[in-house]
Formats: C-alpha cells, sequence, structure tokens
C-alpha cells in the first residue's frame, strides 16, 4: 500500500527543487532569470515594485507564494524571524532589511535546490543578518522561544502534519510572540473531496484547510488573538488569506505536545509556497 504522506511529501519536494533548477538556469541566460510560470494569484507580482528592484533577480523569479507576509507582519529592528518554507529567499531577505542589523531572519526551506539558490542569492544581496536552515516545518531545528515573528508564503496547507506546524511554531515563538503568514484557505462550506477537485496538493488547493479548521488548527496548539482575513480568490471557494496569531505572554502550555526539534526532517515541507 502507498504512503500517501511520503508520496506527496516527495511531490512537492520534486516539484521545488524542478522550480529551483529552472530558476538556476534561467539565471546563466543574458536576459537574466525568467519567473517560474504561474497565474496572477501567485508569484512575484504580488510584491510592490520597489520591494522586487531592491532584491536579487533571481529571489524573485523563485517567488511561488499567494500573497506577501512581510507586508502583513509588521516586523521592527531588531527582531528575530524565521521564514517557514523560505524557498529562494525572497521574504528572508525582505525581512532581513526590515528588522535590520540588530535583528536576524531564519529561512527553513527541506529542498536542498532551493537553500542552494537561497545562499546565492543572500551573497548577492549582501546580507549578513541571515541564516537558511534545512528541515521541516514540522519539526523546526530551532531552541524553544528562540523567535519573536513566524512567517510563510503559501507553504503550510502543502504539510500533511499541519497540528505538527502549527504546535512548532508556538514552541519556537518567544512569549508574546506572532504569526503573520500568507496561506491558501478554504470556504467551511466546502469538503476536503471539494476542496481536492479544485486543484491538486502540490497546487497548494487540495491541502488547504477551511476558515474554521485553521482557527482551530492554531488554538489547539495555544495560539490567541486568532485572525484569519481573504485578500483574494485563487479557485472557486479557495481564497488567498492573511493569517494573524499570537503566542500568550503566560499561561498554561497546551496538552499536545510537539515534536522534538531534532525529529527526521524529511517531512513536508519547503520550497516557497505554489
Amino acid at each position: 500500500m502507498s504512503d500517501q504522506p511520503t508520496d506527496l511529501r516527495e511531490t512537492v519536494r520534486g516539484r521545488y527543487a524542478a522550480a529551483a533548477v529552472q530558476v538556476t538556469e534561467g539565471g546563466t541566460a543574458c536576459c537574466g532569470p525568467q519567473a517560474i510560470e504561474i497565474d496572477d494569484n501567485f508569484g512575484s507580482t504580488l510584491y510592490a515594485a520597489d520591494e522586487r528592484d531592491a532584491l536579487p533577480a533571481e529571489a524573485v523569479a523563485a517567488s511561488l507564494g499567494c500573497g506577501n507576509p512581510t507586508a502583513v507582519a509588521d516586523l521592527h529592528e531588531g527582531e528575530r524571524v524565521l521564514d517557514l518554507g523560505s524557498g529562494g529567499g525572497i521574504d528572508v531577505l525582505l525581512s532581513a532589511r526590515r528588522v535590520g542589523p540588530t535583528g536576524k531572519a531564519y529561512g527553513l526551506d527541506m529542498t536542498e535546490e532551493m537553500l542552494a539558490l537561497a545562499l546565492a542569492n543572500q551573497k548577492k544581496a549582501g546580507a549578513t543578518n541571515v541564516e537558511f536552515l534545512k528541515g521541516a516545518i514540522e519539526a523546526i531545528p530551532l531552541p524553544a522561544n528562540t523567535i519573536d515573528v513566524v512567517i510563510s508564503n503559501c507553504v503550510i496547507n502543502l504539510s500533511t502534519d499541519k497540528p505538527s506546524v502549527f504546535a512548532e511554531m508556538y514552541r519556537v515563538l518567544a512569549p508574546g510572540g506572532r504569526v503573520g503568514i500568507s496561506d491558501v484557505v478554504a470556504d467551511d462550506a466546502l469538503a476536503p473531496d471539494q476542496r481536492a477537485e479544485r486543484g491538486d496538493y502540490v497546487g497548494c488547493i487540495a491541502g488547504a484547510l477551511s476558515f474554521a479548521e485553521y482557527r482551530e488548527g492554531l488554538a489547539a496548539a495555544g495560539f490567541t488573538d486568532i485572525e484569519l482575513t481573504p485578500t483574494h480568490a485563487v479557485a472557486d471557494g479557495m481564497h488567498s488569506a492573511i493569517v494573524r496569531a499570537t503566542k500568550p505572554t503566560r499561561g498554561p502550555r497546551p496538552v499536545a505536545q510537539p515534536p522534538s526539534a531534532e525529529a527526521d526532517s524529511g517531512s513536508c515541507c519547503g520550497g516557497k509556497g505554489c
């Protein structure tokens, strides 16, 4: 019998590895890298022109997200930021500029090819307050209570174990830390099989939670002040949404314990979104 989560994980990994190679090979052309083909609901067009112009062309070309989390996370000087599924590094590099030299931006990705592209983009950008890590968003390789802000761009929907993702986000955030992410979310009326009819898992549709499921998952992990705001439709009944939440400054931890950060890093997910 096929191990569906493993199969999906490898499908996702393969898709984003191929995307990184496409951008890298495009970078050798005389006209620079070509953006990965995608519709207007995803990709670098969701960033302001001045943001795109300030970054290496390869970081912009590799953008596959459904929003601009750095614009909604309200980053401040000196903060520590973690981008889940950092891909070619566009959101990490933008975050690094916002938090300044006293802050730090981490990028986490499971795909070797994307990590190589991100490191090359970091060098081109001259960003010294940046660190890229290899690993899974279900088992983040960072200590507890060390991050001020978790961002992500259309990646959490790709995970086949979202409760572990939410638990790990909670674990690494310092008390009072916050979440500011973009993700694909489904109308509550859509059943999982109806979501699957609207697109495949790698295309960020089939794996999306509903609005109610997203709120319940974050609350179960311990988050408060949960807000989900749809921004634009990506399919019938499916939306790109801004997700915000806060880790309380005090209070009991949730009953369910997250997996160890040293757990198997082969699980989904990485690759900078859709």
